[in-house]
């Protein structure tokens, strides 16, 4: 993927991604669940590096695991520059799979976002940290409390979606959306074109041109757009 596809998809929202991967026949790229920590801010792209807990065992689930080779510690020392973090923790409410430290240490190492639906620790430290952070809330309790990390780059279950370690993330403020690698380039063009055809649109709403016909477009609206997009070429 190059960096002219992620500045295209930097400029077209999540809301369109969704219809486009819907012309597609994917319904289930939205996760449910991962919310702005700190909403406003602006809309991130990068390949998904995936994260994968399961319910806590008690003989597994402990402080001391923090310090095993298959930890979060581990995982976050393998993440390359320019990832999001994606972490199934199983829509759990009561364990914090991150907190301030593990979340600077990312942003450290020019992670460019964690995105989870599971929830945080250490609020106002994780905001300090300036990680970029979508989850579904934040609980005191450690993630040993709840669940047990088991590895890192390998298929999960996110908000339900299936996300496959490079999937393409685009997070802001509606939320983050998964796109398959092999449907990047498809949604950069199609999402990029329709993010125009809408601005047109609401040109047209302010004129106070009703709806039927023109979104979705009819033939006539077609050629009128068709029209206004030459006298931007």
């Amino acid at each position: 993927m190059s960096n002219a596809v992620f500045d295209v998809l930097r400029k077209v929202t999540t809301a369109t991604i969704t219809t486009m991967l819907l012309k597609k026949g994917i319904r289930r790229c939205w996760m449910n669940g991962p919310k702005p920590l700190l909403p406003g801010g602006e809309r991130l792209v990068g390949p998904a590096f995936t994260l994968r807990f399961v319910p806590a065992r008690e003989d597994l689930a402990t402080p001391e695991s923090w310090a095993h080779p298959i930890s979060t510690r581990a995982a976050i020392e393998a993440m390359p520059e320019g990832v999001i973090a994606v972490a199934d923790a199983m829509g759990v409410p009561s364990a914090g799979i991150f907190g301030d430290i593990l979340c600077a240490r990312m942003r450290k190492r020019n992670v460019a976002a964690l995105v989870t639906d599971g929830v945080l620790r250490d609020r106002a430290g994780v905001l300090a940290s300036a990680l970029p952070v979508w989850c579904a809330g934040v609980a005191a309790p450690a993630s040993v409390n709840g669940l047990t990390f088991v590895g890192w780059q390998e298929p999960i279950g996110c908000g339900g979606c299936a996300v496959f370690p490079g999937d393409l993330i685009v997070a802001d403020d509606d939320g983050a959306v998964v796109v398959p690698q092999k449907l990047v380039d498809f949604v950069a063009r199609e999402g990029a074109e329709h993010e125009l055809y809408e601005s047109w649109v609401f040109g047209e709403v302010e004129k106070g041109v009703k709806l039927p016909g023109l979104y979705p477009p009819d033939e006539d609206a077609k050629a009128r757009y068709a029209a206004w997009r030459k006298t931007r070429s």
